[in-house]
């Protein structure tokens, strides 16, 4: 990726005034055709593209923050919404939420939108269709026009920018061991399919715990959801599928889940085919959310922090685009003149309640 070149960096380049580049880019007859396409080429030398954002260094600025969700009723990014609110606001930054809806196309549709000069910088998180798809090209498109990006919870390594994730993997082997020390022998795992990135790293951990512990990791064990069903307007379907997992596995005596609606899900279904909670078994859930707090029994589960989240990829992306131009160096390598991106990891903690002994 090239480096996002300024108008004021070019004007210093070729010796002109800011207004000058401002003008031959817009094609002013004010300016000579020599100087417009000595300006012109060396703007598309370094993919400099004038919008509504960047036309001048007085106008540049919109002082609004873009945020891309999947899903607006999930309790995680609804508390990570209201972290990077609270910093923006005490910044004097506002922000645009928009929705994916899980959907490749809507998000870009939404990113297109938001980058034609609504907008400076954008968090966000990726849908599940765009991780199935593995094609992020709308991100590097955004980023290669100056736009930054913060991508929290579901991050890809094809996509450079700041990062802000939990630890996924430690979570999930933190909760598996939990169960362990409470005495379960035969932990399930109810988790999704692995092109979502933290599925898989949950999945991970709950592997990783087993053999940390010398217990072998049965297949049988490990029922993967298709998330790509909307289970929420499909509960029926979820829990069909956890109480025929549950009757084959009569000796299941821990549950983790990698979502929180996966463990509400297979505590309702447990009890339904007659099993007591925590005496017969045990579950943990993931994401400390509305349903984990009023189910009954109340659900264990592992925090994410989803408010702090917000707070740090705020603070992220606002400490980026206040960067002055003279400063704007301390995110470049001397040598190799590429961005330094930082990522940033925010611990779990484990959320004791009445879904386990």
């Amino acid at each position: 990726m090239k480096r996002k070149i300024t108008l004021k960096q070019i004007a210093k380049e070729l010796d002109v005034s800011i207004s000058t580049v401002s003008k031959a880019l817009s094609n002013s007859k004010e300016i000579s055709e020599d100087t417009t396409q000595k300006i012109q080429a060396f703007a598309k030398l370094y993919n400099y593209r004038p919008n509504n954002i960047a036309l001048s260094l007085k106008n540049r600025k919109t002082k609004t923050i873009g945020i891309l969700i999947p899903e607006i009723v999930h309790h995680f990014f609804s508390t990570v919404i209201r972290g990077i609110e609270r910093v923006a606001n005490r910044r004097g930054y506002n922000v645009i939420v928009g929705l994916s809806n899980e959907s490749f196309t809507k998000e870009i549709i939404n990113m297109e939108l938001l980058a034609n000069g609504s907008i400076d910088g954008f968090i966000l998180s990726i849908s599940k269709e765009t991780l199935l798809k593995q094609d992020y090209h709308h991100f590097n498109a955004t980023i290669n026009q100056g736009i930054p990006i913060v991508m929290f919870d579901r991050v890809v390594n094809e996509v450079d920018c700041d990062k802000v994730i939990v630890d996924d993997f430690k979570g999930a082997f933190n909760a598996v061991e939990s169960l362990i020390d409470k005495n379960c022998k035969n932990i399930a795992l109810i988790t999704t399919m692995d092109y979502v990135s933290v599925g898989k790293l949950r999945t991970q951990g709950y592997l990783e715990a087993l053999e940390e512990h010398k217990m072998v990791a049965d297949s049988n064990l490990i029922l993967k959801i298709d998330d790509s069903l909307d289970v929420e307007n499909n509960l029926d379907v979820l829990e069909a599928e956890i109480a025929q997992f549950l009757k084959s596995n009569p000796n299941i005596d821990g549950i983790f889940a990698v979502n929180e609606l996966y463990a509400v899900s297979a505590m309702k279904v447990a009890k339904k085919i007659g099993l007591q909670i925590p005496d017969d078994i045990q579950v943990i859930g993931f994401t400390d959310g509305v349903l984990s707090k009023h189910a009954s029994p109340s659900l264990t589960t592992v925090s994410q922090h989803g408010q702090k989240i917000g707070e740090q990829a705020a603070n992220l992306l606002i400490d980026r685009l206040e960067a002055e131009d003279a400063e704007i160096d301390q995110y470049f390598s001397s040598s190799s003149r590429k961005p330094s991106y930082i990522k940033m990891v925010i611990e779990t903690e484990i959320i004791e309640r009445e879904s386990t002994k």
